[in-house]
């Protein structure tokens, strides 16, 4: 075959095949995504894990620490997030802590079922088996929606969780802002559905914009396709965590927390008032609390430094 015919052959092979990748992208815009993830577990130096824990498919990732008696640092996202935001903070605490970041539930790579509970107490429970497959007891570090989840897990499953370290915590009744009115009016201020709501999701969630995760096309393309389809799910565990009568569980049941306890907020904070962690403190009087100027409602990404030090300075020299 001529050059210029093998080339020819090539370069339309090549046209098939991007536009194969398109199509599959297009029915699942997830796989960009995913591809991006696991660029950032590889550099992160994280292992991905998957089992069955009471017939339900978790997965998650985890990196083993330098010593083996170190304490195990299992990490709770919150509402439409998910395991990879935890990895600036990982960077932070590097070997001290064996780290396990799980994909809660219904959110991210693990299992979700139609009809099924996610809000706060179905989820801590969760969290216990959850706790019991990769061995505990374990420092239990949730942010947002996962601090209360984290916060219940804490309260009703004590053996089982060794210290609490709550980031921005949601389940607590905190003083009126736009965020909290939009939820009670039966909104979801954070649905991302184009590029204006994509924009004021991140305005929202993020106080400083130099934190943002970046979204060069076509990833932002993929990710606003991803939320569009995620939206009635979102909807839904709105309606438990910030609906129904559990919506301040959390909070009601923290005056059975007796772990070595820290508290942290963004001062920005436009989800969770920043008065919340003092109403948390409430019931938790032993806890220790940290305000981070520079923050607003993703405090594990835009201060992941200092959440790392309050975190070891909980912990103490050994872990403990």
């Amino acid at each position: 075959m001529p050059v210029g015919s093998l080339l020819l052959v090539v370069a339309i092979l090549g046209l098939v095949a991007i536009a194969l990748v398109g199509i599959a992208t297009w029915r699942d815009p997830r796989r960009l995504i995913r591809a991006e993830f696991l660029r950032e577990r590889l550099a992160a130096g994280f292992t991905a894990r998957e089992a069955t824990i009471d017939g339900i498919r978790w997965c998650w990732v985890e990196r083993a620490a330098a010593a083996a008696v170190a304490p195990t640092l299992l990490m709770v996202h919150g509402y439409t997030g998910g395991k990879e935001n935890w990895y600036r903070l990982c960077a932070r605490l590097g070997p001290r802590y064996r780290v396990v970041l799980p994909d809660l539930p219904g959110w991210g790579d693990s299992e979700r079922s139609a009809d099924t509970d996610y809000g706060f107490a179905a989820q801590a429970a969760r969290v216990a088996a959850f706790i019991d497959h990769i061995g505990g007891p374990v420092v239990l570090v949730g942010h947002s929606m996962g601090g209360g989840i984290a916060a219940l897990a804490a309260a009703r499953y004590p053996g089982r969780v060794s210290a609490l370290v709550l980031l921005d915590a949601a389940g607590v009744e905190f003083a009126e802002n736009a965020f909290g009115l939009e939820v009670l009016d039966g909104g979801n201020p954070f649905a991302v559905a184009d590029g204006a709501s994509l924009e004021r999701y991140l305005g929202t969630v993020f106080h400083d914009v130099r934190a943002r995760p970046p979204l060069p096309w076509p990833g932002s393309w993929a990710y606003i396709a991803w939320r569009r389809r995620e939206a009635a799910f979102e909807q839904a565990v709105l309606e438990r965590i910030g609906r129904s009568d559990e919506r301040f569980l959390p909070w009601q049941e923290a005056g059975d927390i007796r772990q070595p306890t820290l508290l942290v907020w963004g001062a920005h904070d436009r989800v969770i008032d920043p008065g919340a962690m003092e109403l948390y403190a409430q019931r938790i009087p032993h806890a220790r609390r940290h305000l981070l100027t520079e923050s607003g409602h993703m405090t594990l990404m835009e201060q992941p430094g200092e959440v790392a030090d309050a975190i070891a300075a909980l912990l103490g020299p050994d872990g403990t």
